[in-house]
């Protein structure tokens, strides 16, 4: 690995910025054929700093190399959808034995019904379960089945939480409401998180018309005591369905979803990312009573066309979906992610506290979700001291948009990040006292949802 924590650094920027030629120059012709240079958004260039790597080639447990050569531990593994590690020996060859028999027909194959059952059988409360191929499209599902279900046409969706969809229904509730009808946005509405008298004053606002609420059932810290299922019960008697995102939760907090670890039983469920370890492949579960409805066998209500797509059961992907639970079934990942994940917060704290920036760098979330919060010198969230954080690291060979830890995260990495944040925080402290833009190389990093863009000078 380029590991810069103990020895000499690239002393300029011009140094620095030979390590990404390659990516440099594929940079300028992605952004000349695909609008923003990338296909999802968090992992487009305005958000990291300059000197970064601009692409991956391959990636190993949890190390990744850039097109460059560059080596770094990785922390988010796509965007947390890679838990058991990249390239997971018993994941690829059962998505490899897949492929031998080909990968998609004009009749289903037996491995649907093989997935379908040992997803249910790690969820205990679903009672059926659909699979498509992104988080979007199972909660857009849940929202069609709940106005279907309910003859309703809002949805209340919780503000505090980041993302929920590419569809309309949530898109319009932010910034970028650009192509988006207003009688579209106004059919979706907000509550706090954690506050059951706001999520009462918003039904009272809106009596009789709400479908169902959305939320993460926790982004980190866990939820009040009995607030889940207060808020169910709430819905409930509302008349609107539970709806719960475990997009980032599912078989991260355990092998059932949050919902088993906080004790409540959704009316309908999303999951992705981690159940496929990184292959397309997400799902939406549910109530028997509300998920018939997308079935052909009911006659007592009106058909729900739901989540049909060419290729939302490839075999290679719902192959690779069943080794993975299998995998969290007979193996101590989750367990071991918490592990993994306390040690790090343990050692990164106290690195912090060694360079007094307890107020300025912050460890968050739980313990196999971490991140980290970048204040500025009036303890202010800073997207500018947030870009040197990473800056630095990455020149440290650690690329960390978040700590977010894998099964494959070992001791040999956890020091290695440690020994990489010691040397960056004291870059970062030199920034606090003397001003980010003497260590800031170009521009900072944006936020995803802002209305207008600037014009960087590095961005084609």
């Amino acid at each position: 690995m380029n590991d810069h924590s103990a020895g000499p650094l690239p002393a300029t920027p011009v140094a620095d910025a030979a390590r990404f030629a390659r990516s440099e120059a594929l940079r300028w012709r992605a952004h000349a054929m695909i609008p923003g240079g990338a296909h999802t958004y968090a992992k487009g260039d305005d958000q990291y700093p300059v000197l970064a790597p601009g692409f991956i080639r391959r990636g190993a447990g949890c190390r990744v190399w850039d097109v460059d050569g560059n080596e770094y531990v990785e922390y988010g593994m796509g965007n947390r959808a890679v838990g058991l590690g990249h390239c997971h020996p018993e994941v690829l060859a059962a998505a490899r034995v897949a492929l031998e028999f080909g990968c998609n027909f004009t009749r289903p194959s037996p491995l649907e019904a093989e997935c379908a059952e040992m997803f249910l059988d790690s969820v205990p409360g679903a009672e059926m379960v659909k699979f498509c191929k992104d988080g979007s499209d199972a909660t857009s599902g849940a929202v069609r089945l709940a106005r279907a279900y309910t003859g309703r046409d809002m949805v209340a969706i919780c503000s505090d939480h980041p993302f929920f969809s590419t569809d309309d229904w949530f898109i319009g509730t932010t910034p970028m409401t650009a192509g988006i009808p207003l009688a579209v946005r106004e059919l979706t509405t907000g509550f706090r998180y954690g506050d059951l008298a706001d999520a009462q004053a918003m039904f009272d606002r809106h009596p009789g018309r709400i479908a169902a609420l959305i939320l993460e059932p926790s982004r980190g810290e866990d939820p009040p005591p009995g607030y889940l299922a207060a808020l169910r019960d709430m819905a409930h008697r509302e008349g609107a369905l539970f709806v719960l995102d475990e997009m980032i939760t599912g078989f991260r907090w355990s092998r059932g979803g949050a919902q088993e670890v906080y004790g409540v039983v959704p009316d309908l469920a999303t999951f992705g990312k981690a159940l496929g370890n990184g292959f397309s492949v997400s799902a939406l579960c549910g109530l028997r009573e509300i998920m018939r409805l997308g079935g052909i066998e009911h006659r007592d209500r009106p058909r729900v066309f739901l989540l049909s797509t060419t290729h939302g059961a490839e075999t290679h992907a719902l192959a690779a979906a069943t080794e993975t639970m299998r995998i969290y079934r007979d193996e101590p990942v989750t367990a071991r992610m918490h592990e993994t994940g306390a040690a790090l917060r343990r050692e990164l704290e106290d690195v912090i506290a060694a360079h007094g920036l307890e107020d300025a760098v912050r460890i968050v979330g739980r313990d196999c979700c971490l991140a980290y919060q970048s204040l500025d010198g009036s303890g202010q969230p800073s997207q500018a001291f947030r870009s040197l954080l990473l800056q630095e690291t990455i020149r440290r060979g650690v690329l960390a948009p978040s700590l977010v830890v894998s099964y494959a995260h070992g001791a040999e990495d956890i020091a290695a990040t440690v020994a990489a944040f010691d040397g960056a925080l004291g870059v970062y402290r030199k920034a606090l006292d003397e001003g980010v833009g003497r260590y800031l190389v170009g521009r900072p990093s944006q936020v995803v949802f802002r209305s207008h863009n600037t014009a960087p000078a590095d961005l084609p």
